[in-house]
């Protein structure tokens, strides 16, 4: 029995091996094709010239007296993306509760909350960063109306994404077994406190995947704050192909991009095959409520 039972295992790490193998040779192989047709194509040369040029690659990396850094300039965009995912984590949670508040009495604020997710989920962003970036300034409101336009931008991104971010967690809510909640409240936990202590934690845990495929979005979306006039890393990149003819300065932009969002897309394929892994183990929903037989302070130490 033992020796089936280490055969058996021998024949799947071989076979996980040549699938290994398999696949990065194809992989290989597809790049390898893609890179001949390039460099065979009848203009080959002058896209390189214009778009992997060494000295504009440079040059447009760190500047030059008359145009801006590209690598100085994508610094602008992290500073938006983090400021504005503070906001939105924080504002999407608000509307999702909001959503989900039973009774008569909280009908207006339900209704607010579905018009702006749908009017928010349906504007394109850039329209948005229009109406907001030139429609805010010209209402001659004061304070309101004098702040800089990557206010503005931010104000924008913080509205739109906010909308897609609270059908994430009103997801990751409605996810939660209804016996989860009857089992708070039967230890006798108000509708808040089940909602704090039970069902967010496991709400939050199971949504994290999608938040984290959202902020890959929204870190590349910070280049539109350009059409206001900010000068980040698109703009910049723009900035240097107009003063010397040249496009490198575009793939040096799209290089940053890259170094940021494959780490956040990597850690999210890791936290997607983790949560798989358990729910093929066949454990236990992270964080489900025992049973109804605890006190009730015991409740917060049962969300694992």
């Amino acid at each position: 029995m033992g020796d089936t039972k280490r055969s058996a295992g021998r024949g799947s790490r071989l076979l996980g091996n040549r699938a290994v193998l398999v696949s990065t040779t194809s992989t290989i192989l597809f790049f390898i094709a893609v890179a001949v047709v390039v460099a065979l194509a009848p203009g080959s040369d002058i896209v390189g010239e214009r778009f992997l040029n060494w000295v504009h690659l440079k040059q447009s990396l760190l500047g030059t007296a008359t145009a801006p850094s590209v690598a100085e300039a994508f610094l602008l965009n992290v500073r938006m993306f983090m400021i504005a995912e503070a906001i939105i984590l924080v504002l999407a949670l608000v509307i999702a509760l909001v959503r989900g508040v039973p009774g008569p009495v909280f009908f207006p604020f339900r209704a607010v909350a579905v018009v702006y997710t749908d009017i928010f989920r349906g504007v394109p962003l850039i329209l948005v960063l229009y109406m907001i970036g030139f429609g805010v300034p010209g209402l001659g409101l004061g304070y309101v109306s004098t702040r800089s336009d990557i206010t503005y931008g931010i104000i924008a991104l913080v509205l739109v994404y906010s909308a897609y971010v609270a059908e994430v967690y009103r997801a990751g809510i409605d996810s939660v077994h209804q016996s989860q909640t009857a089992a708070a409240r039967s230890l006798g936990l108000s509708r808040w406190q089940s909602m704090r202590f039970v069902v967010l934690p496991q709400a939050v845990r199971r949504v994290i995947p999608p938040l984290l495929n959202d902020f890959i979005g929204l870190q590349k979306d910070t280049a539109l704050v350009s059409v206001l006039g900010s000068i980040e890393a698109a703009r910049a990149a723009q900035i240097y192909g107009a003063e010397q003819f040249n496009y490198s300065a575009y793939v040096v932009a799209a290089l940053l991009f890259v170094l940021v969002t494959i780490p956040l897309a990597r850690f999210t394929d890791h936290l997607i095959a983790r949560d798989r892994r358990r729910r093929e183990a066949g454990g236990a929903a992270p964080g489900a409520l025992g049973t109804a037989a605890g006190a009730p302070h015991d409740v917060p130490g049962a969300i694992g």
